[in-house]
This record gives structure tokens, sequence and C-alpha cells, in this order.
């Protein structure tokens, strides 16, 4: 499957002191040290995993994308889960978990949405 990098316009623009320190993934991870929780709507709970692997492409050669673990509803272990196609391909792995780090927390909740709806209509078919 070919994966689109996310396009940089399509991220919320935050002006510095208007939004709340935690209001991306970067932001969420510095303030609480821990990553964000989501009930997904398959009425599971989730939490959110930044993932960068090296690929072959010469000009962009990170591509960076989201895991999202499925917790037991005892909140025990991680039972499953899901995650994004490739979301940034970028020149370095810094700049791949930076680009990672500014998706606010509302663009993950909507790409954990989108995984699980992936999910279900692959196990569907």
């Amino acid at each position: 499957m070919t994966r689109a990098p996310l396009n940089a316009m399509s991220r919320a623009e935050t002006t510095p002191g208007h939004a709340p320190e935690d209001s991306t993934l970067a932001g969420y991870f510095s303030v609480h040290d821990r990553p964000p929780a989501y009930d997904g709507p398959d009425g599971h709970p989730y939490t959110v995993s930044l993932e960068v692997e090296q690929t072959s492409n010469l000009r962009a050669p990170y591509a960076g994308y989201l895991v999202f673990p499925r917790w037991a509803e005892t909140g025990v272990g991680i039972v499953g889960h899901v995650e994004t196609p490739t979301l940034v391909e970028c020149k370095s792995s810094d700049e791949a978990m930076e680009r990672l780090g500014a998706l606010t927390l509302l663009e993950v909740q909507h790409l954990l949405v989108d995984a699980i709806g992936r999910r279900i209509e692959e196990d569907s078919a």
C-alpha cells in the first residue's frame, strides 16, 4: 500500500500563548510524561506511540506514523493495536518526530477513528 505524507497545511495552526501547552502530542508528552489516552469508537481504550522507520527513499529516508495500542478493559495490558499509514516523510528521524509531535490531540483522535474504521473494514472483507 502506498502511504501518502501528511499535508503540512492540514495541521492546525497554533499561536504561541493561545493554545494550552499540552494541545499537541509533543506538548502532552512533555507536560504529562506519558502518552495521551483515548476512548476508541469501538469501545476500547487506546494510547498513542510515535514511530519512525528508515526507508529506501533517498530524498526522505525517514517515514513517521502513529501506533495506537489497545488496552484491556482492566488496563492491565495491551491486547491489540491499530496504526496510521505513513503521515510524514522526512530527511531525518528528528524531523519526523518533530512533525508527528506537532499533531494536535484532536488530529490524533481523528487518526485513531480512521485507523479503527480501516481495521473494521479489513476484518469484514
